[in-house]
């Protein structure tokens, strides 16, 4: 695959720019923790069957399907604030995936971009910190909006430019690419999709293990 010829890179963040979703599965648990162990392990049941989601999404999933409690927006205001204080502390600590700057030099011709289940201001927040916002220069987006709205606003404007291809670890990701007509990477090194090498040869999707492993191949 010769990656020359994608004039955007667009990057899912948790368990592919970043070693981060164990701790969102445990931020997950340990926010709805106290409406007993078993609700909770509801929800990282269904965080974890539901990859790449956004977490408002989620929430008021587990507001009105596992507590009975429909519609609130205090609650729900309530879980995302523990949730984030959780997050936030978790993503200034994981991982970032090695040689990302490699990859940028080499990509160079090409736009880089995050777009994330997670949230678009804490996104914002963690690179800058973290030092790694310069290298999407295409910007870094986010919940609450879902990843079918910002790619489609982004290659309506023209900031996403094709062919461009996706790099993400979820079926999500994988779904998203295919409606936005952009090609896809999976990239397995930190995924919770379960039997993911079933799944990539069923779909006949391509694998790499990091995103490194791009280094070269072009």
């Amino acid at each position: 695959m010769d990656l020359s010829q994608y004039k955007t890179l667009v990057f899912d963040c948790d368990g592919v720019v970043l070693n981060s979703n164990k701790v969102k599965t445990q931020a997950f648990y340990d926010s709805t923790l106290v409406y007993g162990v078993d609700k909770a392990k509801a929800m990282v049941d269904y965080h974890v069957k539901n990859g790449g989601i956004s977490r408002y999404f989620k929430f008021e999933y587990f507001i009105k399907e596992v507590l009975g409690k429909g519609n609130n927006d205090v609650l729900l205001a309530e879980i995302l604030e523990r949730f984030a204080a959780l997050v936030v502390a978790g993503l200034m600590q994981s991982e970032i995936t090695e040689y990302l700057t490699v990859l940028r030099q080499q990509t160079s011709h090409a736009k880089w971009l995050i777009v994330s289940g997670g949230d678009q201001n804490e996104l914002r927040q963690i690179f800058s910190k973290r030092g790694i916002m310069n290298l999407f220069d295409g910007g870094i987006f986010g919940s609450p909006e879902n990843k079918d709205i910002i790619l489609t606003r982004e290659i309506n404007s023209r900031n996403v430019r094709l062919p461009a291809l996706f790099l993400g670890d979820s079926k999500y990701d994988f779904e998203v690419a295919n409606r936005a007509s952009l090609d896809f990477f999976f990239i397995s090194r930190w995924t919770e999709v379960l039997e993911w090498r079933k799944w990539l040869v069923d779909n006949d999707i391509r694998g790499f293990d990091k995103v490194s492993d791009l280094i070269g191949e072009n």
